[in-house]
C-alpha cells in the first residue's frame, strides 16, 4: 500500500505548539525512559519519526499521543533537548483538530484570537439574555431557610430550555467528532474489528476514564502526585459538568439543603477537586518545577483561567445565596453563567477539555486495534502452519 508523504507536515504542526522536530536524532532514550511505551506502541520515538518523514495520514490514524500522560520523563532524558513530551502534547492538539470535521478546533488552536472572540461574544450574549431580556424583577423575598430564591430571579423554563439546548449542541459536536475519530482510526485504514470486541472493551474504557490507572506507571512519587491532582481536577469537573448540564433541576433548587445532603456534598467535592487541581496546575506553571510545566500553550492557559473563574464565581453565588444577599446573588449568577456557558460550549467540543473524552476513546480504539491485529496474526500463522 502506498503511503503519501507531506513535506510541509512539520511546518503545519508547528502552528499547534512548540519545538523543532529536527532536534530528534532517534537515539531511543525517550522510548526507553517512558514507562508506558510497549511493544506495539513505541512512543514517542515512532511518532516523531513519522512526523519527520511527513507521514501525515499515519499520524492522523495514530493513537500513540493519547497513550502519553505527560509525565515529562522522556524530555528529561533527551540529550538533544528536543522536549518530546511537549511534542506529543502538540500532536494531541493536532489530532483534536483532525477529528473535528467543522474545522473550528484548528482555527482555535492555530489562531487563538478566534477562540478568545468566541468566548467573549458568547459570554456577552449569555449575560444580555439573563439581564437585559429578563422579564422578571429581582425577587427580594427569601426562602424559609433565609436563602435567596434563585429560581425566581429568572424564568426557570428559560434556564432549563437553555440548559437542554446547550447539552444537545455540545453532545452533537462532541459525539460526531468521536465518530469521525473512529472513522479515521479504524474504518479508513480498513482495520477489521469483530463486532463483539466493541462490547468486550467497553468496561476497560470506562475503567480508564474513571481511574486513569496509567498514571500509576509514571515515575514513582512524581507520577503519583500528578495523578492525584489531575484526577481531582478531572473528577471535580466531570461531576460539575454532569450536574449543570444533565441534572440542573436536581442541583439548583430553592431549598437550602443541609451540608450532608447529596446536592451540597457533590457541589463541595466538585469545588474542592477543581480548586486543588487548578492550584497545582497554576503553581506548576509559575514555578516550572519540572519539564511538563516549562511550556504552556495559550489554549491551556485559557482553559485554566476559565475554569478558575467559573469555580470562584460559583463559590460566591453559593455564599451570597445561602446568606440571603439578593442583589449580589443576582449579579454574580449572571457573571457565573457568562463564564460557564462559553467554557462548556467552546472548550468541551472544540478545545482543551475535549481530550477528557478523546483519551479514554483513544485507549478503547487502541485496544480494539491491538486485539484485531493479534487475531489477524494468529489466523495467518495458523494458515501458514496448515
Amino acid at each position: 500500500m502506498r503511503t503519501r508523504v507531506d513535506a510541509n507536515f512539520r511546518h503545519e504542526l508547528n502552528r499547534f505548539g512548540t519545538g523543532d522536530w529536527n532536534h530528534c536524532f532517534h537515539c531511543g532514550n525517550c522510548t526507553a525512559a517512558c514507562p508506558l511505551s510497549e511493544n506495539q506502541s513505541l512512543f514517542p520515538r515512532m511518532s516523531l519519526r513519522s512526523i519527520q518523514l511527513g507521514l501525515k495520514d499515519k499520524i492522523i490514524a495514530n493513537l500513540e499521543p493519547w497513550q502519553c500522560y505527560y509525565c515529562g520523563d522522556c524530555s528529561e532524558k533527551c540529550p538533544q533537548d528536543a522536549n518530546p513530551a511537549e511534542l506529543m502534547r502538540t500532536l494531541r492538539r493536532y489530532l483534536i483538530a483532525a477529528y473535528d470535521w467543522t474545522g473550528i478546533s484548528k482555527l482555535f488552536f492555530t489562531q487563538h484570537w478566534y477562540e478568545i472572540a468566541a468566548l467573549v461574544i458568547l459570554g456577552v450574549i449569555t449575560a444580555l439574555g439573563l439581564s437585559v431580556f429578563n422579564p422578571n424583577e429581582i425577587v427580594y423575598t427569601l426562602t424559609a431557610d433565609g436563602g435567596v430564591r434563585i429560581n425566581e430571579m429568572f424564568p426557570i423554563p428559560m434556564i432549563h430550555l437553555g440548559d437542554m439546548i446547550m447539552a444537545a449542541v455540545v453532545s452533537f459536536f462532541l459525539i460526531s467528532n468521536i465518530i469521525h475519530m473512529w472513522y479515521l482510526v479504524i474504518l479508513k485504514p480498513k482495520i477489521s474489528v469483530p463486532i463483539h470486541y466493541y462490547f468486550t472493551e467497553l468496561i476497560s474504557m470506562i475503567y480508564h476514564f474513571l481511574i486513569q490507572p496509567k498514571f500509576s506507571k509514571c515515575d514513582e512519587n512524581k507520577g503519583r502526585k500528578y495523578w492525584i491532582n489531575h484526577w481531582l481536577l478531572m473528577s471535580g469537573y466531570t461531576i460539575m459538568f454532569v450536574l449543570v448540564v444533565g441534572f440542573l433541576s436536581f442541583f439548583q433548587t430553592e431549598k437550602i439543603y443541609a451540608w450532608y445532603e447529596p446536592q451540597r456534598l457533590l457541589g463541595y467535592y466538585a469545588t474542592f477537586g477543581l480548586l486543588v487541581g487548578l492550584i497545582y496546575m497554576i503553581i506548576g506553571r509559575i514555578k516550572k518545577f519540572d519539564k511538563r510545566f516549562e511550556y504552556s500553550h495559550i489554549s491551556d492557559r485559557l482553559f485554566i483561567s476559565l475554569l478558575l473563574l467559573t469555580t470562584l464565581s460559583g463559590i460566591l453565588v453559593h455564599f451570597f445565596r445561602i446568606y440571603g444577599l439578593v442583589e449580589l446573588t443576582y449579579y454574580m449568577y449572571i457573571i457565573h453563567l457568562a463564564i460557564l456557558v462559553p467554557m462548556i460550549c467552546i472548550e468541551v467540543p472544540f478545545s482543551r477539555w475535549s481530550h477528557l473524552a478523546y483519551r479514554p476513546i483513544a485507549i478503547y480504539l487502541h485496544n480494539l486495534k491491538k486485539k484485531a491485529e493479534n487475531r489477524s496474526y494468529a489466523t495467518n500463522s495458523q494458515l501458514a502452519v496448515n
